[in-house]
């Protein structure tokens, strides 16, 4: 137990003992006098801090086990308090937030009625996504005499999960979250597909590669194979969070603008009728979610990756490889989002996934760094810095346009997302492989 002095305390305390330690040291005969009415008056204040220690013994804080926010938008959630035996009608309770959560620390309330449960309203927002806890609490009330604020800890267990933002990317995410989409077209199929459906006989015009050599020479004429568009193909979001991911562009590390894009990619994987699963991994393989649809298969996915954090490690692409090529039996959509910037991990990645690429199609993309572009790109330059700063953007961009052909001869392509677009350049990019069938 705290106790905390009062302003009415204060008050008292200085009506009567400096007015009575200036008497006695004016009128010494009045001495004994001023003494016992300091005395009476420091007794009053002890009895009330004594009698008043046991006011929130009967005093219980309860909040949810699990609060869910979304990043930068404000949500209101209830503190209930649990009171057994006679308590103080007027609380005023205090929660301790870590730093990701923006709320106001404390609140009054007023416990009226004989019932044992109240509710308190409290709002809060998530400046930061991820998993953050609290475990404190802190109920305050008055003494009996109104001297002291008595102030004791209370044991809480609650989570919040504050997950990305889908709605900051409104042009992307609008079409993708509403359940109707006004003005909608089906996705355009080229080609005949790739799924085998059915044979049938011989028509003028069919390929050679088409006739079932073997129903041919059972029947002892041509039969044809006819193939269909295949409608549930899997697609997986692989997400590096290696040290390259917490790369600042645009106010946000990289991986925000990844996971963002990751999950607005499942909602229209989703719409499309394919399945949809996520792959997180560093220097090892962190998180897998199988490809699957529905709700609470989405839900399942946005669970494993929203507290994903950037680590300060390389990322194994030889490792990944292996994992890939072992779970991953089907053939297999990789919308790889990962950082190729640096020259060492960009050889790395092209000797291990290319081996991957005999197996699934793979599509690399990657969030753009701030400066990264041709030199006479952009507006003319002013000072010998902005000389120096356009011509090391330069020298990147041409580095990373080695390793776009160098990728594209083993089948691979690379794409530089636009940061303020990343969502919408990667949905538009699994639309363009999928209206092709390339999978």
């Amino acid at each position: 137990m705290n106790l905390a002095p009062t302003n009415r305390l204060l008050v008292i305390l200085g009506l009567v003992l400096l007015p009575s330690g200036l008497v006695a040291a004016a009128a010494p005969s009045w001495t004994p006098v001023c003494v016992a009415a300091a005395v009476v008056c420091v007794g009053g204040v002890v009895m009330d801090a004594v009698v008043s220690r046991g006011r929130l013994r009967g005093v219980g804080l309860r909040l949810p086990e699990t609060l869910r926010l979304v990043k930068g938008r404000a949500a209101t959630f209830d503190v209930e308090v649990l009171r057994s035996g006679a308590i103080p009608e007027e609380l005023r309770l205090g929660l301790v937030f870590p730093p990701p959560i923006i709320a106001e620390e404390e609140t009054r309330t007023k416990l009226a009625g004989s019932a044992e449960r109240f509710r308190t309203s409290w709002t809060a927002l998530g400046s930061s996504r991820g998993s953050h806890r609290i475990s404190e609490a802190m109920v305050e009330t008055r003494s009996a005499a109104g001297l002291w604020d008595i102030r004791e800890p209370r044991p809480v267990a609650s989570e919040f999960r504050v997950y990305p933002n889908l709605l900051a990317d409104k042009k992307t995410a609008a079409p993708l979250l509403l359940s109707r989409t006004t003005g909608s077209h089906p996705l355009r199929q080229v080609g005949k597909g790739r799924e085998f459906e059915k044979l049938r006989e011989y028509i003028p015009g069919d390929t050679f590669n088409d006739i079932h050599w073997r129903a041919t020479a059972r029947h002892g004429k041509p039969v044809t194979k006819v193939f269909q568009v295949e409608r549930t193909q899997e697609v997986y979001a692989v997400l590096d969070c290696s040290r390259l991911s917490g790369r600042v562009v645009r106010g946000e590390p990289a991986l925000e603008h990844y996971l963002t894009a990751a999950l607005l990619l499942g909602l229209a994987v989703q719409k499309e009728g394919d399945l949809f699963g996520v792959i997180a991994f560093d220097d090892q393989v962190r998180t897998i979610v199988r490809a699957g649809g529905g709700r609470a298969h989405f839900g399942s996915c946005r669970e494993a990756v929203y507290a994903a954090k950037s680590k300060r490690v390389s990322p194994d692409y030889r490792e990944l490889s292996q994992f890939i090529r072992t779970r991953l039996r089907k053939r297999a959509l990789l919308m790889m989002l990962t950082d190729l910037d640096d020259a060492a991990i960009a050889e790395e990645f092209e000797s291990n996934l290319g081996v991957v690429r005999r197996t699934h199609l793979v599509a690399t993309h990657m969030i753009l760094p701030g400066g990264v572009q041709p030199m006479f790109a952009g507006s003319l330059v002013s000072t010998a810095d902005e000389v120096y700063d356009r011509l090391a953007g330069h020298l990147r961009w041409q580095s990373l346009e080695q390793t776009r052909r160098r990728l594209a001869t083993k089948g691979i392509a690379l794409t530089l997302l636009r940061p303020e677009n990343a969502a919408a350049d990667l949905v538009a990019r699994y639309r363009q492989i999928k209206g092709r069938q390339l999978l």
